[in-house]
């Protein structure tokens, strides 16, 4: 015998922290179900995460939303989390005599909505000990960047999903998506599901959902991204040390919890699978650290990958389909996807009911049509 078919108000395809964040926003007011192809929630990017809270950090609509994102980060609802989902950790973007242009047009970017300090030669040294001495000439320090703790912004959409009602299927790949008069049927391998709305959140694997429900291509993009932990040099005390990141994001080093963090920063594309580090990345990243920080990296603890996947411009996607009635994207967040989850998951649960973008986001300069699916070149 079959198993009865589930109905909803919404479905939402994929439990990362897009999925997360807007199923459990939605689920306030409507009844939905949250279907994860995996067993465990936030497998493949969301659980791969090295997030940091950056102001600064991305295209126009993903700072908007960023800064939209500060009050939930600093305030979350009661219950939400066990401690702070914020912990201080400045931003440091080095350049070397060559790459000024790069800095003085990311400054001028930056300083328009965050406060940023140019510093020279002898300021970085103060704030990363261990940069090499005369590699870099200069760099901006953002004082307003946190680390954020990924497990449990995550954890906690999940918890507050569930108190409200939703849904959680895991193991519950999507197969085929079929539109009728009444809205969506999705055959899933934990059986089949309808609503009116199905939001696609599905990660690297947004644009294929997209091919099932016949909507438009988004031209996504996902790109592997590698990263490693080493042991701290002996002597090192400078646990509050910014990250330091390459003006053209070509590594990036951050202390965590004892240890080093670091990535070649690659963005090499990929199918959409479980993500696995390449050995010549790995090596490539230690080359560029070691070149540009007093560091010989002998043992390499942990090393993984994850997908980051973008569409043409870097923005998100995050709107209804111009082809497909009922089929909402949720997709695209690339590098971006943490720390704008709470105002992109309420944007995309307001979208969804027919309301307006929250006010606090227009507060915040936010342009809608810089993340709508119909926009011009999105999949250029």
């Amino acid at each position: 015998m079959s198993e009865p078919t589930m109905t909803a108000d919404v479905i939402v395809i994929g439990a990362g922290i897009a999925g997360a964040s807007v199923a459990a926003n939605l689920s306030e007011s409507c009844t939905v179900i949250l279907a994860e192809m995996e067993s465990q929630p936030g497998y493949h990017t969301t659980g791969r995460s090295a997030a940091v809270f950056a102001p600064s950090y991305g295209p126009a609509g993903v700072r908007a939303l960023t800064r939209a994102s500060r009050a939930f980060f600093d305030t979350p609802p009661e219950g939400f989390c066990d401690a702070p989902l914020l912990t201080p950790r400045e931003i440091l973007m080095i350049a070397r005599d060559d790459q000024g242009a790069a800095l003085d047009a990311l400054i001028e970017t930056a300083s328009r909505d965050t406060a940023v300090e140019r510093l020279d030669a002898s300021g970085l040294q103060d704030h990363q000990p261990l940069l090499r001495s005369g590699y870099a000439s200069a760099g901006m320090l953002d004082r307003g960047g946190q680390d954020i703790d990924v497990a449990a912004l995550h954890q906690g959409y999940l918890r507050l999903f569930k108190k409200r009602g939703g849904t959680l299927l895991r193991n519950a790949e999507v197969l085929s998506l079929q539109p009728d008069s009444t809205g969506w049927t999705a055959d899933t391998k934990a059986g089949t599901l309808k609503a009116p709305v199905v939001v696609n959140a599905a990660g690297a694997w947004a644009d294929r959902i997209g091919e099932l429900a016949g909507a438009e291509t988004i031209g996504l993009k996902p790109k592997r991204r590698t990263a490693m932990m080493v042991p701290e040099p002996a002597g090192f005390t400078r646990r509050d040390a910014p990250i330091t990141i390459d003006i053209e994001e070509q590594f990036y080093l951050k202390p965590d919890a004892g240890r080093l963090l670091l990535s070649p920063a690659d963005e090499t594309p990929s199918d959409p699978c479980d993500a696995q580090p390449d050995e010549m990345d790995v090596a490539i990243c230690a080359d560029r650290i070691m070149t540009a920080f007093e560091l010989d990296i002998r043992r390499i603890e942990n090393k993984w990958a994850g997908l980051r996947s973008f569409v043409a411009d870097k923005e998100p996607v995050i709107g209804f389909s111009t082809q497909a009635e009922g089929f909402f994207w949720m997709a695209g967040q690339g590098g971006y996807g943490i720390q704008t989850a709470p105002a992109a998951g309420r944007l995309a649960s307001a979208l969804v009911q027919g309301k307006p973008v929250p006010d606090d986001l227009i507060d915040h300069g936010f342009d809608q049509t810089l993340v709508a699916s119909g926009r011009k070149g999105l999949a250029a």
